[in-house]
Formats: structure tokens, sequence, C-alpha cells
């Protein structure tokens, strides 16, 4: 996330600096610095989405698991794992630590939605999240490409889209707060196969959060943005499992589609 840093360099030799400069405008807004120290008082925040002293649950695949602790991934040590949950409870509790979010990591590497079917009662509803977020759906594609003649192993657009309605159905009345998360592939050209059947995958996500009052978060949409300048295996070697920049791209997508900023 490095970037130009403007006016930066007058700061380091101590030199004032006439006017505020901004890091990386527009991806880190009102950070403000005059002369050597930054501006006393809070930064202007907008309101977050998510409510305080509330639980987050957070519940996918592989790329939310992320090497998490066993059998709930919770924010010790590193319980949360080293991927985009463990990103967005470290830059929640670093600038805004009176909001008390607590964050708690189910994901399960190889998971397609019908896994996650199989564990909604003990993985979700017997916790009682205040908040929920899903992403799933990478692996429901993934294997259709991977293993083309294990059908078994293959998860329809028809049968993710209704089991994830079903999965959102089960959990919506006992929340304060649902995000939905598409899958993705980090694949700049839509024309290829597997980014086409991702999207379609994506759009289903699309759709079951206008009908259930969740928050949308396009996960494609973002990578596609950082793909205008780099190259796809730059972020993942496998155009799926990211590298930390990857994961802060979710991260930051996750961030903003809450209202979050600092």
């Amino acid at each position: 996330m490095a970037g130009s840093l403007g006016t930066a360099a007058a700061i380091s030799t101590g030199e004032a600096v006439s006017r505020p400069f901004t890091l990386r405008q527009g991806l880190f807004p009102a950070l403000h610095f005059t002369g050597a120290t930054q501006q006393e008082g809070p930064l202007p925040r907008e309101t977050m989405q998510i409510h305080s002293n509330s639980t987050l649950l957070m519940i996918g695949d592989s790329i939310t698991d992320s090497g998490r602790a066993q059998p709930v991934g919770e924010a010790i040590g590193r319980g949360l794992g080293d991927g985009y949950v463990a990103l967005i409870n470290a830059l929640l509790g670093a600038t805004c630590p009176e909001q008390n979010i607590r964050i708690r990591n189910m994901g399960i590497s190889g998971n397609t939605v019908r896994e996650l079917a199989a564990r909604w009662q003990s993985d979700v509803l017997d916790l009682k999240p205040d908040w929920l977020s899903i992403m799933i759906g990478i692996n429901d594609v993934w294997r259709q490409f991977i293993a083309p003649l294990q059908k078994k192993s293959h998860v329809s657009l028809d049968e993710y889209a209704s089991a994830l309605e079903q999965l959102v159905r089960a959990a919506r009345p006992q929340l304060k707060g649902l995000v939905l998360m598409t899958p993705y592939f980090i694949e700049p050209n839509r024309a290829d196969p597997m980014r086409a059947a991702m999207d379609r995958y994506g759009e289903a996500v699309h759709q079951l959060a206008g009908r259930y009052d969740a928050i949308f978060v396009d996960t494609q949409a973002a990578f596609d943005a950082v793909l205008k300048e780099v190259q796809p295996m730059a972020l993942a070697a496998d155009r799926v499992h990211p590298d930390l920049t990857g994961h802060m791209v979710i991260a930051r997508a996750f961030l903003k589609a809450l209202n979050y900023s600092w």
C-alpha cells in the first residue's frame, strides 16, 4: 500500500510544510499533517454501519480461514489467521478501539456452500453473533475447472444461490447486520471462462444482498481496480489465494462498504 508521500521528504528533514498533504489521496483520506507533527484531536471518520460493542463473525473458505485458530478464531495472538480478517481487526483496533468490536473467524479451507450448510448451526447460529459476514463460492466454481470430471464436487449456480439463500434466511432474524461478499478470481479478462463463471456467482450474491437488506461487498470489483496497475500473479500465484496485499484489497473493500474511514 505504499505510495507517493508528496511533501513527506520535507517532514523527515524537519522543514516547515506550507500546506497539508494526504497519504495516497483517495485511499487514505483525511490524514493531514502540519509541519513535523500530526494535528491534534480525533481524525474525522464517517459513522461505521457496524454497531459498537458488537460481535462480528466472519465465515467462508480458505481465504477467510488463513490459518486461524480452531475451533473458534479469536483475536488472541494469531488466532484470526494471517488474512483479511486479521487486517480488519487490526485496523479497527488501532483506529477506533472505543467501538469495542469483537471479531471471530470461522472460515475453513476447502469449504463450498455445502460445507457451510453442514456446520451452520454450530458455527453460526449457536455462536449468536450480532453481525455476520459471509464470503463463499470460490471452491464452488474452482472445482469445476480444476477437477472437471469429478462432477459430484461441483456446485452449480442454481444450487449455490439456493443454498446460500437458505443460510441467510436462517441467520438473518437474529442479526443486527449482515455482510455478503462476492467470490472472486484475480483475472482481469472477463472472457476467461473461470472469471466469467465467478462473475455469475458474484451476481447471485448481489441479488441476495438486495433481498435480505445486507451490505454488499464486491471483492471482484476491488481486485479489478488494482489489476489495472499490476499483473494477477503479483497478488496471487494461483489467482485465488492472495498475498498480504491481496488480503488488504479485500479488507479495504469490506471496511469501505461499512463506511469506515480513518
